[in-house]
């Protein structure tokens, strides 16, 4: 951590030693208050979306999950201020992750040295770089876009990794995945791909939540180059404070699909994750602001 993220990490430290039923009375009390009714943050955005992707519940049930998407919204940053200084037996008991075992123990039994692990922004997906405290064969990495602030980078990043897990940025992320497989040490690899990929990370459209969508296609690239399991990581929240993620094979054998169907499969399971409990997922990303229409004519531009 550099000099200059030390005030700020110094007063992130501070505020997390509250205890986590006051830092939900501080979500409740003022930030659901003031990013929902003040700031009003992105709501025309939020509302949008639900709308176009879930034109199946009514207008009073769209509200609904609205205003629970908000207060959900505020609990994942008081949370994620917590963790800087929850301990690893809290976290323990707070977050459960299912299937573990089971897949290393598969991994173990069949020489598979990779398994890359697809989530969603879905739940704390921070909490979820916990992972590492339930593997005993396996490391964990973390597949990571770096933030634009030098500072909340460094903070993010710290918080990340007090579990015993690491970070890697896109671009590191085959080198270090072949290099790991080199030393033949076993790895899970966490990539969160339900992002909007740039024009150029563009190949494959499908249907998800009444849209025409583009992943990113990286855990189903690399699978097939490297022989790797891909899974999914599927999330709940059984109560306030408490997530399961309960570990889904998708394929021990990605050379065996065509292109993009894996892709498909991960898209299939995060909608209905999605479905079953829409007011976990981060609504405030703009997920559709790239169209196949533009995307087609941005090709046709190129040839």
């Amino acid at each position: 951590m550099s000099f200059r993220t030390y005030p700020a990490y110094a007063l992130w430290w501070l505020l997390s030693l509250l205890p986590l039923r006051a830092l939900y009375l501080l979500s409740d009390c003022l930030l659901f208050p003031v990013l929902y009714h003040v700031v009003r943050y992105r709501r025309r955005l939020v509302r949008r979306q639900l709308n176009e992707s879930l034109p199946e519940l009514s207008a009073e049930e769209r509200l609904a999950t609205e205003r629970k998407f908000y207060h959900t919204l505020c609990d994942y940053i008081v949370e994620t201020l917590k963790m800087t200084t929850l301990s690893p037996e809290e976290m323990r008991r707070r977050v459960q992750f299912v299937g573990v075992d089971t897949m290393e123990r598969k991994m173990k039994a069949e020489g598979k040295l990779l398994n890359l692990v697809c989530l969603g922004h879905f739940g704390n997906w921070e909490w979820l770089s916990s992972a590492a405290l339930y593997m005993d064969l396996c490391a964990f990495s973390q597949v990571y876009h770096t933030l634009h602030s030098r500072v909340v980078d460094e903070l993010f990043r710290h918080n990340r990794e007090r579990f015993g897990g690491k970070c890697i940025t896109m671009k590191e992320t085959l080198r270090h995945i072949i290099g790991t497989m080199r030393r033949g040490e076993y790895e899970i690899v966490g990539l969160i791909a339900d992002q909007c990929p740039k024009w150029e990370a563009m190949h494959q459209w499908c249907d998800f939540l009444h849209h025409e969508t583009s992943f990113f296609i990286g855990a189903e690239a690399m699978g097939k180059r490297l022989g790797a399991l891909v899974s999914y990581l599927e999330v709940t929240r059984p109560r306030r404070g408490y997530y399961r993620a309960e570990l889904k094979l998708i394929t021990d054998r990605p050379e065996a699909y065509g292109d993009y169907q894996i892709t498909e499969l991960y898209a299939r399971m995060l909608e209905q994750s999605i479905r079953r409990d829409p007011h976990l997922w981060l609504w405030t990303h703009d997920r559709w602001k790239r169209t196949r229409k533009e995307w087609e004519r941005r090709r046709a531009g190129f040839r």
